[in-house]
């Protein structure tokens, strides 16, 4: 399958943003001040446990998504490259 320009520059600008999105909410996951991440003791709750594993499975996808279109867009960067006659 061949992927336009375009569509693997998309493809790699959504996984650039999942990074940026994904991690923020990790890290604001962790500092949550809330109640909801973790309990009075301070030990994690299942909403914590269920929105860890939301970001990472989101994330890892994001990251999957992003190394298409970059592999299409590299694929058509060599394509187009000028050949070395000899």
């Amino acid at each position: 399958m061949k992927l336009s320009r375009p569509v693997s520059w998309f493809l790699l600008a959504f996984g650039a943003w999942s990074w940026v999105i994904w991690v923020t909410f990790a890290k604001n996951l962790w500092k949550d001040g809330s109640g909801l991440a973790f309990d009075d003791a301070g030990d994690p709750t299942a909403y914590f446990w269920v929105h860890l594993l939301l970001a990472i499975t989101s994330f890892l996808l994001g990251t999957a998504v992003g190394v298409i279109g970059f592999r299409g867009l590299r694929a058509l960067r060599t394509e187009n490259a000028p050949r070395a006659t000899g």
